[in-house]
């Protein structure tokens, strides 16, 4: 059968069916591949008719090349405080520069339909956007949930959106998980009725999102019922807790590799993201500090390509200056990855830790003291430095504050400063000084100038923490990424110094 003739057999399914951009690329990609000279050769055989569908399909080859969906949303948001809006998506952010008065005007790109955050600095919350959306809102940044309303095409489902959060935004996990199995139950038929009746009572345009919003709703009980054991043994501090045999689990059927549920809903995402780390931690021994070998090939079993490139996003936390397969686990996540936005961050990443080394100069910093004044890493030369860069709002970072504060008992009078630096937001403040305070933290505390965005934090390539590291006394770096004090390795490495 010669090219044309299995082009021929092609192009009539397609006109069958509703042609597919992907389907069409494929098709013009075999015709320039078995030469256009043998095509033009061919088709003076066939009907003018289909001569005339071929130069037709020839013409539209860019409009299929690159895929777009492009969608309208402007507005009026007030009361934000550095006049910014953002929209980010699964490989998408688009930064919004407001007017004066709050208002912008925007077309997009997008490159899916699905649920994307629309985000101030101070809130977010969840919006869908798909191909000819014409979304028009007006918010009240200082009662940013209860005041956005949505006029304009793609309305009915954003609105939508903003009664459902309105159902579940007063929900406190803490009180929510430390609910014994029978309330806990109750409380999660509850708010899944609530999510139902509005569900039921919304005149919905877009068919596509009634059908995945159903499946969220499922995904959001789904997750509950996943996460109750581990966080009620936590918040009603029952560490042996284990469930009855007849309460419920997550459905084993349910599917983990789905592109359009990932890209539609959270609750799913968060499902995906726990499952991965519970199937990869699994595989560890407590000898493992990285799980780069165990989690690369269960990301590379995925068909979804938003779910590879989130998996991936996770592992970006081991490209730390104290694992020594980071320039493998760097080269891989590169070549998994198609989100440019991770890949521009993660290169940035991996080029600043290879700059953290021993005998290096500090990144430094002069941050304020609880106790008064500011303090500078420059004011502590002469001694070792064991820095923990940690927040409030962080549970790992607490569970470590008994163990440092041993630690500060055995090094006491010892040639070593310990310094705590905060990366608490500026609102959270005051919770910072009083959690000093009350649980009578040790050593030196301070706090960052710009919470993460801090020149200290950025210059040490900290994107998670709790983060520790030790400065030699000339200033210079001594360990990047050092043990933690719950690390019998700390107290070792500490005693070689002969401080």
């Amino acid at each position: 059968m010669c090219i044309v003739h299995w082009i021929d057999d092609w192009c009539a399914k397609i006109l069958q069916t509703d042609a597919k951009k992907q389907v069409l690329l494929i098709v013009f990609k075999i015709i320039f591949a078995a030469g256009i000279n043998r095509y033009i050769w061919e088709t003076k055989k066939q009907s003018s008719m289909k001569t005339a569908f071929y130069l037709f399909l020839l013409a539209a080859l860019p409009m299929f090349a690159n895929p777009v969906e492009t969608v309208v949303i402007s507005g009026k948001v007030t009361n934000t405080s550095d006049n910014k809006l953002a929209i980010r998506g699964e490989s998408f952010l688009k930064e919004i520069s407001l007017k004066p008065d709050g208002s912008f005007s925007e077309t997009l790109t997008i490159g899916y339909s699905g649920t994307y955050t629309i985000a101030t600095k101070e809130n977010r919350l969840s919006v869908y956007l798909t191909k000819g959306s014409k979304l028009n809102l007006t918010a009240n940044n200082k009662d940013f949930y209860k005041s956005m309303v949505y006029t304009g095409k793609g309305s009915f489902e954003n609105n939508y959106i903003v009664k459902k959060t309105a159902i579940t935004i007063p929900i406190v996990q803490e009180e929510m998980y430390r609910l014994d199995e029978k309330q806990f139950l109750a409380k999660l038929a509850d708010i899944k009725s609530q999510m139902t009746a509005n569900y039921n009572a919304t005149k919905f345009e877009d068919a596509n999102f009634k059908k995945q919003e159903l499946k969220n709703i499922y995904f959001f009980e789904q997750l509950y019922i996943r996460n109750y054991p581990t966080y009620h043994a936590h918040y009603a501090k029952i560490p042996d807790y284990k469930p009855a045999a007849d309460f419920p689990q997550l459905d084993p059927l349910m599917n983990l590799d789905d592109e359009q549920a990932f890209l539609f809903s959270n609750p799913y995402k968060q499902i995906v993201n726990e499952e991965f780390s519970a199937t990869v931690q699994s595989k560890m021994s407590n000898e493992d500090e990285f799980m780069g070998n165990y989690a690369l090939p269960e990301i590379k079993k995925r068909k979804s390509q938003s779910i590879r490139n989130a998996l991936a996003q996770m592992l970006s936390y081991e490209i730390t200056p104290a694992n020594p397969n980071g320039t493998d686990l760097y080269n891989q996540l590169m070549d998994i990855s198609t989100n440019p936005f991770f890949e521009t961050d993660i290169t940035a990443k991996y080029n600043k830790t290879k700059s953290l080394v021993s005998g290096k100069p500090s990144p430094v910093f002069d941050y304020e003291n609880h106790k008064g004044g500011k303090t500078s890493l420059e004011s502590l030369k002469g001694s070792y430095v064991y820095v923990d860069v940690w927040a409030t709002w962080c549970g790992p970072c607490r569970q470590e504050i008994p163990f440092l504060q041993k630690v500060e008992q055995q090094f006491e009078g010892k040639n070593i400063k310990f310094v705590s630096i905060s990366v608490d937001t500026q609102k959270d403040h005051e919770k910072w000084a009083k959690m000093v305070t009350d649980k009578n933290l040790g050593g030196i505390q301070l706090f960052a100038d710009n919470d993460w965005n801090s020149q200290f934090v950025k210059e040490y390539a900290i994107d998670s923490i709790p983060r520790f590291i030790i400065i030699s006394p000339d200033g210079t770096i001594l360990n990047a990424d050092a043990p933690r004090p719950s690390d019998p390795k700390l107290a070792e490495f500490l005693g070689g110094l002969k401080i």
